[in-house]
């Protein structure tokens, strides 16, 4: 039988970070993961109308019945929700999430997720399953995205060099710039194209719109973008802004601006009680390193599984 959404909520909250238990009040955080879980988790789990929108979509010829969520008992007293995703949509990156459980994965528990992911998914191929842990690692899995986040109210600028600033941007004016920033950091470093992509322009505009989007400047000239996004499911639970961006123009980097745009977007941003969270590539040490300066703390991750193609 499937949870209801307030006993995942249970399940996730136990599961966090401590220190992020001392940012928010439980019953809030439970709050809001129920909702998350809700509108995600249960929905996925049950809909078979939205299964068969999804298998159509991302996996035509497929049955919908493969794309729903499963409530599953992987051994050792540990029950998992396994649910089929795409990394950025892509049908071509199929892995199974088994980010609901009811307690933290440990080395014992690997066999049985991966079996039970084959189990119920191995018609996809998919390529690993993903776990979330507050602990640095679980052995045995491959580190993915970390969770990078502290209260706003910490996140004070200090040192910030002359003539660095943000300023709201109304519009996405210089995408074209990101671009190529982007395209600069990938050819000095090939696997970050892996770790990092620019965020479409229509969701940058989206920032914008909601007031969340600014210019980085270096003395009056645009030197970049730092965006953010209310944006629940991407913040454990947390009443947050998420970062959604945060890029600095090739002839700008190198100069010590990175370590401080953490705290600056911080407080640009209209809400002082809220969280700042966002998710960095654990191979990503430049932009781990500056959130890390900033203020933020790391406060748990996502984990990769590593699965054998289907009957090899």
């Amino acid at each position: 039988m499937i949870p209801r959404a307030e006993e995942l909520a249970r399940y996730t909250l136990e599961r966090q970070h401590p220190l992020t238990r001392t940012w928010v009040d439980d019953a809030r955080r439970l709050a809001i993961l129920t909702e998350e879980h809700a509108a995600l988790d249960i929905l996925l789990a049950e809909d078979l109308e939205i299964a068969a929108q999804r298998a159509q979509r991302l996996t035509p010829g497929k049955p919908a019945e493969s794309m729903l969520n499963r409530w599953v008992a992987v051994g050792n007293d540990l029950r998992v929700m396994f649910g089929l995703r795409f990394e950025n949509l892509d049908p071509a990156k199929p892995f199974v999430d088994a980010t609901p459980m009811t307690r933290s994965p440990e080395p014992r528990d690997l066999p049985g997720l991966a079996a039970a992911a084959q189990e119920h998914y191995g018609i996809h191929r998919p390529r690993y399953v993903r776990l979330w842990s507050a602990e640095p690692g679980v052995e045995g899995t491959v580190p993915d995205r970390r969770f990078l986040a502290a209260p706003i109210s910490e996140l004070q600028p200090s040192g910030v060099p002359p003539g660095l600033a943000l300023r709201p941007a109304k519009a996405v004016d210089h995408y074209e710039e990101a671009l190529r920033a982007y395209a600069d950091v990938d050819a000095d470093h090939p696997h970050h194209r892996e770790e990092a992509t620019l965020q479409d322009l229509d969701d940058l505009q989206e920032s914008a719109d909601d007031g969340l989007l600014f210019d980085v400047t270096v003395h009056g000239e645009w030197a970049g973008y730092a965006a953010a996004i209310i944006k629940p499911d991407d913040a454990l639970g947390l009443p947050a802004y998420v970062v959604r961006e945060l890029v600095l123009a090739k002839r700008h980097r190198g100069h010590g601006y990175g370590r401080h745009l953490s705290a600056l977007l911080a407080q640009a941003l209209p809400d002082p009680t809220r969280i700042l969270i966002g998710t960095i590539h654990s191979a990503n040490h430049s932009a781990r390193t500056a959130a890390l300066q900033a203020g933020r703390h790391d406060v748990g991750g996502w984990l990769q599984l590593p699965l054998s193609p289907a009957g090899a």
